[in-house]
C-alpha cells in the first residue's frame, strides 16, 4: 500500500502509465477511490477534483492516464470495440496488484464509467462499490450524433488545442481513437448489458438530464440490469459531466456511496 503522495509512471502490458496516489485524509482502513477519465480525458482533466474526493471521504485517491491519453505513452490505432474490456484486464487490474490495493471504490466518468462497471462484472472482489457518472452500456444514436459534432469541433473548431493543452503530442491519438472507434460500423452494435447481472457491488449512477451523448435509457439499462443495491441519480439542467456543472452533489453522492448508504432498488 502506498502511504505517502506520489507521482510516477509505471509500466504495465507493454504501456507507460502516469499516475497519482493522495493518501487517505482520516479512513486509511476504507477502499480507496480509483478515478477513471473520459474518452478524452487524463489526470490533467480532473483538476482539483482528486483533492476534494479525498476530502470529502477521507479516503485515499488514485488517478491515472489510460495508455494513449495525457503523458502516458502512445497507443496503436486503431483502438479495437473491446477496448474498454482490454483496459480492465490488461491495465486496471494490473494496476491495482502493482501498487497494492486489493480492494477500490471506483469512479468513472463516460468511458471511465464504463470500465467501473466493467471491472466490477469481471472482478467483483476487488470492487467496493462504483459511482458512474454519464456511462455508457450501448451505443446509441445520441451518442454518435454528440461525436459527430465533437468531431466538427476538433476539424474546424478550437477543440484540438483546448485537448492539446492536456494530451500534448497524444492529442491526435487519444481523439481519433475516441471518435472512430464509436463511429465505426463493427461498433454500432456495441452492447455490454449481457456483464451488468454479474455486478454485485453498490452503483451510484448518474447522469445529466440534458447530456449530449446519451439517453435516460443508459441508467435505466444499468440499474435494472445489476444485481447489487443500485440507484439511479438524474440531474436536470446538467450535460455530460456532472462533477463540473454540480460538484457539490457528486461529492456528497460519493460520500454516501462510501458509508454504504445507497439504496437497494424497489
Amino acid at each position: 500500500m502506498l502511504d505517502a503522495a506520489t507521482e510516477g509512471v509505471i509500466a504495465l502490458s507493454g504501456a507507460r502509465l502516469e499516475y497519482r496516489w493522495l493518501p487517505a485524509s482520516h479512513r486509511p482502513e476504507a477502499p480507496p477511490i480509483v478515478m477513471l477519465h473520459e474518452g478524452l480525458g487524463c489526470i490533467a482533466i480532473w483538476r482539483d477534483l482528486p483533492e476534494k474526493i479525498r476530502d470529502a471521504t477521507g479516503c485515499g485517491v488514485l488517478v491515472y492516464s489510460r495508455e494513449g491519453y495525457g503523458n502516458s505513452s502512445p497507443v496503436t490505432l486503431p483502438r479495437q470495440p473491446d477496448y474498454h474490456t482490454r483496459e480492465v484486464e490488461a491495465f486496471l487490474l494490473p494496476l491495482l496488484n502493482a501498487l497494492g490495493l486489493p480492494r477500490v471504490t471506483l469512479f468513472g466518468h463516460s468511458d471511465g464509467g464504463t470500465i467501473a462497471l466493467i471491472a466490477a462484472a469481471l472482478a467483483p472482489e476487488r470492487v467496493a462499490g462504483a459511482m458512474t457518472l454519464a456511462a455508457h452500456v450501448f451505443n446509441e444514436d445520441m451518442s454518435r450524433a454528440g461525436i459527430r459534432a465533437a468531431e466538427q469541433a476538433f476539424l474546424d473548431g478550437d477543440l484540438r488545442a483546448r485537448l492539446k493543452r492536456l494530451h500534448g503530442e497524444n492529442v491526435d491519438g487519444a481523439f481519433w481513437g475516441w471518435c472512430r472507434t464509436w463511429l465505426a460500423p463493427e461498433f454500432h452494435d456495441w452492447d455490454i448489458t449481457a456483464l451488468l447481472p454479474a455486478i454485485r457491488a453498490p452503483l451510484l449512477v448518474v447522469q445529466g438530464e440534458d447530456d449530449e451523448y446519451g439517453t435516460p435509457r443508459q441508467v435505466a439499462a444499468i440499474v435494472e440490469g445489476t444485481a447489487g443495491p443500485a440507484e439511479a441519480l438524474m440531474l436536470p439542467g446538467v450535460g455530460h459531466s456532472p462533477h463540473r456543472d454540480q460538484p457539490g452533489t457528486i461529492l456528497a453522492g460519493l460520500v454516501r456511496l462510501v458509508a454504504g448508504e445507497v439504496a437497494f432498488k424497489p
